[in-house]
């Protein structure tokens, strides 16, 4: 890949990220601005801004990476990633909106009256945050590297400044605008590079598609256990993960939460179709990748090594500006979250308190990525969803379904998850992937019944510590807004709630 390109394109992201950012700083002048939109955002932008930061460096670099790798096996991680926004949608979305809460933490101090169960969801959200961030800051070196042969910490540190600058510019409102552009640039930067490279190798004669089924590492293909416990942690994590959850309650109401959880599940569906295409090219033209340790490339090396040239030029350099498109968007997100949890937490929530959280958000990951080295990024991802499920999944859904939780049993069955599930992934770290037993390397199928069981059992056993405001707040969650008046004096405009 020529260097000059790879970095033109980038730079050209970094400034229509920034520009787009600036704008939203027009119009962000309010607390509410800043933590959820002034819940002002339509579904088709909210859904849009969603697919551009939930479609991350694991989505874009590292599902091709991993069908190169396993073939079929990895179509499971499309299949969860989608699925888990349709048990949003019938589970979380519309009650979750009702709530009127700006993070996690406030939902769950608000169902249960306790502050100690809203410090320990901070602190996992705060966890579940920076464990995401890394991966993102992994794909920026791995693409900087590749793109440009600068040094991987390079493409960290600037995405690091990207999104500083954007989020602490003008927050939710800002980063709104950001996102949509972004997961358009990121379908752009996968359609038009795969239906060109189908075009010119049906031009040039397309070897058998059986060479697909071939298996260029002689990896095992995953068993049974190994695939429910990974459907597991991608289904139960989507419900958890706080950058998603947080872009709901920037929605007028619970109605058009519901609607736009309806259109990301049409986005991401379009949108998987195009890595799974890539990581099947990889598999007939490139499975030299996979054998040299550079799976999660493929994307970025496939248009140059089919074409070359100038139109090799211009597709890589498409694809480079999507994937820093994924990095941004995701990462943006990701600390417009956690800024909202440790400022309101610990900083007094004011605006100058977001700006400042937002940098400490920013600037701890980046350290860990420094340090650490991720080769697997899809994978990555997946072992942070397994946490999420594991944590913060169980308390929403029985905090929002069951009457009977405590502020006791809340506290113990994500401490339960934590504890097991964090247990097992720093376990499996230690031994290796390739060594650590199923069950540990996976660990979502047994660590995410668990922590359900303890919350249950513990709540059972402390039923006294049920608050007495239970009821009125369960009925404000599932008992639909009244619907606005269909007839207004005319010249009025409608009012938002």
């Amino acid at each position: 890949m020529n260097p000059a390109v790879g970095l033109a394109a980038f730079v050209g992201v970094a400034l229509a990220t920034a520009a787009i950012g600036f704008y939203g700083l027009r119009i962000s002048r309010t607390t509410g601005d800043f933590y959820v939109a002034s819940r002002t955002v339509r579904p088709w932008w909210n859904a849009s801004a969603i697919g551009g930061e939930y479609l991350s460096a694991a989505s874009f670099l590292g599902v091709a990476g991993l069908i190169l790798l396993t073939g079929t096996d990895a179509l499971w991680f499309p299949v969860g990633y989608t699925a888990g926004y349709l048990m949003l949608l019938l589970f979380v979305a519309a009650p979750l909106r009702r709530s009127g809460a700006y993070t996690i933490p406030d939902f769950t101090e608000a169902r249960l009256q306790s502050k100690a169960v809203r410090r320990v969801t901070s602190l996992v959200v705060v966890a579940v945050g920076w464990l995401y961030i890394v991966p993102q800051l992994h794909g920026a070196g791995l693409t900087i590297r590749i793109s440009t042969g600068l040094p991987s910490w390079v493409g960290s540190i600037a995405v690091i400044v990207v999104v500083c600058l954007t989020v602490v510019a003008g927050g939710m409102r800002s980063i709104t605008f950001v996102q949509a552009f972004q997961y358009w640039l990121k379908l752009t930067a996968l359609a038009v590079p795969v239906v060109f490279l189908l075009m010119h190798q049906a031009d040039a004669g397309m070897p058998a598609l059986a060479e697909a089924s071939s298996n260029p590492t002689g990896l095992p293909a995953a068993g049974l256990y190994q695939t429910v416990s990974l459907l597991v942690a991608l289904l139960f994590g989507t419900l958890g993960l706080p950058h998603v959850l947080v872009r709901f309650y920037t929605n007028p109401d619970g109605q058009s939460a519901r609607r736009t959880t309806l259109i990301v599940l049409g986005l991401l569906s379009v949108f998987y179709l195009f890595p799974t295409a890539s990581g099947l090219l990889g598999r007939v033209f490139a499975p030299e990748l996979a054998r040299n340790g550079q799976p999660d490339a493929l994307v970025l090396l496939l248009p140059g090594k089919l074409l070359g040239g100038v139109p090799g030029d211009l597709l890589s350099a498409l694809v480079v500006a999507g994937a820093f498109a994924a990095f941004l968007s995701t990462t943006s997100g990701l600390v417009v979250s956690l800024a909202g949890v440790i400022s309101q937490d610990l900083l007094g929530g004011s605006v100058r308190g977001f700006r400042v959280a937002a940098l400490l958000a920013a600037v701890v990951p980046l350290s860990f990525a420094f340090t650490t080295d991720s080769t697997a990024l899809a994978g990555s991802i997946g072992l942070v969803f397994a946490f999420t499920a594991s944590t913060l999944c169980p308390v929403l859904l029985l905090g929002i379904w069951w009457r009977g939780l405590s502020d006791t049993g809340a506290i113990a069955g994500m401490s339960t998850g934590a504890v097991l599930c964090g247990g097992a992934l720093v376990a499996s770290t230690f031994m290796g992937s390739s060594v650590a037993p199923g069950w540990l390397a996976q660990p979502a199928a047994w660590t995410v019944p668990a922590a359900f069981g303890v919350m249950v059992l513990v709540s059972r056993a402390t039923k006294h510590r049920i608050p007495s405001t239970v009821t009125r707040l369960m009925t404000r969650l599932h008992v639909p807004e009244r619907p606005l008046a269909t007839k207004r004096p005319p010249g009025t405009k409608r009012q938002l709630r």
